[in-house]
């Protein structure tokens, strides 16, 4: 097939620290062209793929900072994209809600992987193009109120080959926070946790824009740098040491997470997980296997110690099995056969 792959513009391909998106749009791209797909990557001219790539600017916007338009650069590349809509035989899109009114006048199919949340203003556009086709990365994400026309649910998959397994945790031990210092990630909530098991807790992650009064009124006065400890925006190798060395990785979002991709790269490493049973989460931790599903703050604190005594080579194990770049290539391929037929 020939496969039009549309990543947003804000990272690079793959992200240098923090990027899920770009990060699943990387390891899917590779994988289809190494299996002999032609694969154009529409991204950041930074981005490193083994697809062919195309952009409409020389770096990620995020690092750019003469960049005061943003938008003005994505309506370039997905101009670019549906102008040449006629050499692909599918688009597949990350972009999110942006791509909706271009992909409604050409011939050829897009698929729209919906990454993110769902707001009260994109909403509707959503329902105003509720019949093209739509992919979810977890069930829990669909909203059938809004009467999308989802033809697939695809869990997110990771290389599992550059997640180190580790047997046994770090000692002393330590629990482990790993995601954006934003009140929906629930950081407040991972500090909780710590100082109520009486662990130490290291934290990474980034601080956007929108978050830095957060990150500074609420957060930074708690980390002492002792048993509070934030490290920042880690490179993925540091993510992975850290992950891998951790007794129990927390999860305690707040919101409905679509997916949650520190879940299963945590749980590659060996750790288990403890995680507010909000949107996928059941759907991937296996409860009492690979860590815990919890429905209170007080559950995440009784349940850690219990966590830490999992099995970590089942928690590898889990992970190979069923959330492989291997497994969500097979999937995103069943999903372009339903709109070619």
């Amino acid at each position: 097939m020939k496969i039009a792959q549309i990543a947003p513009l804000w990272e690079r391909v793959p992200p240098k620290r923090y990027g899920g998106i770009e990060l699943i749009v990387k390891l899917l791209t590779d994988e289809l062209v190494r299996r002999g797909h032609e694969v154009t990557l529409f991204a950041s001219g930074d981005s490193i793929t083994a697809a062919k790539l195309r952009t409409v600017h020389p770096q990620a916007l995020r690092i750019d900072p003469n960049i005061q338009e943003p938008g003005i650069y994505e309506h370039m590349l997905l101009a670019d994209v549906y102008q040449n809509a006629h050499h692909f035989d599918v688009i597949h899109s990350h972009f999110g809600y942006q791509t909706l009114s271009y992909s409604s006048f050409v011939k050829t199919p897009t698929v729209h992987t919906l990454h993110g949340a769902f707001t009260s203003e994109n909403e509707k556009i959503y329902r105003r193009f509720a019949w093209q086709k739509f992919i979810s990365i977890s069930e829990a994400q669909r909203e059938p109120r809004l009467g999308l026309n989802y033809i697939h649910t695809v869990y997110n998959g990771i290389d599992t080959s550059v997640y180190a397994f580790n047997s046994e945790p770090i000692q002393p031990a330590y629990l482990a926070f790993v995601g954006r210092i934003s009140p929906e990630k629930g950081p407040l909530e991972a500090i909780k946790i710590a100082h109520a098991i009486g662990l130490p807790l290291k934290m990474a992650g980034k601080v956007d824009v929108v978050d830095k009064e957060f990150y500074y009124e609420q957060v930074e006065p708690l980390i002492d740098g002792e048993q509070i400890q934030f490290l920042g925006e880690v490179s993925h190798e540091e993510k992975v040491k850290l992950l891998a060395g951790a007794s129990v990785t927390l999860f305690p979002i707040t919101w409905r997470e679509p997916f949650g991709l520190v879940m299963i790269e945590s749980m590659a490493t060996g750790t288990p997980v403890v995680g507010m049973g909000l949107g996928s989460v059941p759907e991937v931790i296996a409860h009492g296997k690979t860590g815990y599903v919890c429905h209170s703050l007080e559950a995440m604190i009784e349940m850690v110690p219990q966590a830490m005594k999992l099995d970590r080579h089942i928690c590898r194990e889990y992970v190979v099995s069923r959330f492989s770049v291997e497994t969500m290539a097979d999937e995103y391929e069943r999903a372009y056969s339903m709109v070619l037929i």
